[in-house]
């Protein structure tokens, strides 16, 4: 017999044929099928219709089976037992998990987010394997659908009203200064912040635009350097005294590490408010919502300590 007339059979009649062998009555049967006498007497008919054999004699009140109805219960045994784990939900035990997960995130997110998440995922999780990615904000559906990425980790700037999300926090903007910087000992004014030279980091955020925007009606920066990599600025600062404006979060990092210092814009900026999307076709997945939730956790209490957010 071919699967597609497999399909069109009726398999639930087999699972009955297993509980009619087990209770040897009809009766018995029923209760167990959650049936009446009489349904379960006509699914016993249609089993002897399909099988082509009587399956059953009565001795008394009780059936007795026939060789070729417990040469089919024995060969039932193992698929409907396969089906039983197969459909029986199971508890997600992380230590166990081998799956694999593709995150896109924001050059924010790369440098200030993901590798402070990640060790405590490994640590419960040691055999997972995941893929981070660039986040692409204009084709963000698609990146999550089509194109196979499981979440993100960025701000809403495409499309996303289809897609399912969880709110992570405010991300606000920083000014960060070498030591030796002329500006170093005191407050950024707006008039300094319009007149030294500039770099800018994390571009994929919106960053830029954002501070463009909030500065349009006076004289233009001098930006020597866009840049989604911290490393290239700091470069340029043996070489000019640039202000480097950057997510908070980043720059309290990057100062800690190379002694740097970081200073409060001195004008207002809106915050990034900072989202877990993902589609609807990871929503069911056990694996897939337990890194979800992991995620948000982490990264929530991380944002949460930013000044944005106190």
């Amino acid at each position: 017999m071919e699967l597609e007339e497999i399909y069109r059979q009726d398999l639930s009649l087999l699972i009955a044929l297993q509980i009619l062998v087990e209770e040897r009555s009809v009766t018995q049967a029923a209760k167990r099928l959650h049936l009446s006498q009489s349904a379960t007497s006509r699914i016993l008919a249609r089993l002897r219709e399909m099988l082509n054999d009587p399956l059953f004699s009565r001795v008394g009140q009780q059936l007795v089976p026939t060789q070729f109805a417990l040469d089919c219960y024995q060969q039932l045994q193992q698929p409907t037992g396969q089906l039983i784990n197969l459909l029986t939900p199971k508890a997600f035990v992380p230590h166990e998990c081998k799956q694999q997960f593709s995150i896109a995130v924001t050059d924010y997110a790369m440098q200030a987010l993901v590798p402070f998440i990640l060790p405590n995922i490994y640590q419960q999780a040691p055999n997972i394997r995941l893929e981070i990615l660039p986040v692409q904000h204009t084709e963000l559906q698609a990146q999550l659908s089509v194109k196979g990425a499981d979440m993100a980790i960025c701000r809403a700037i495409g499309q996303t009203g289809n897609l399912q999300h969880t709110f992570l926090g405010k991300v606000g903007v920083s000014c960060l200064l070498s030591p030796n910087h002329p500006l170093a000992s005191s407050d950024i004014s707006l008039e300094d912040y319009l007149n030294y030279p500039h770099a800018t980091i994390a571009i994929s955020d919106g960053v830029k635009a954002l501070l463009d925007d909030a500065i349009s009606h006076y004289p233009a920066r001098t930006e020597l350097l866009r840049t989604p990599h911290i490393d290239t600025a700091l470069a340029l600062q043996s070489i000019h005294p640039i202000i480097i404006t950057l997510p908070e979060g980043m720059a309290e990092i990057v100062a800690q590490r190379h002694r740097l210092k970081v200073k409060p814009l001195p004008f207002k900026l809106p915050s990034l408010d900072y989202n877990l999307f993902w589609h609807s076709r990871c929503e069911q997945d056990k694996a897939q919502k337990w890194l979800r939730e992991e995620i948000s956790a982490a990264t929530q209490k991380l944002l949460a300590q930013s000044p944005q957010n106190l």
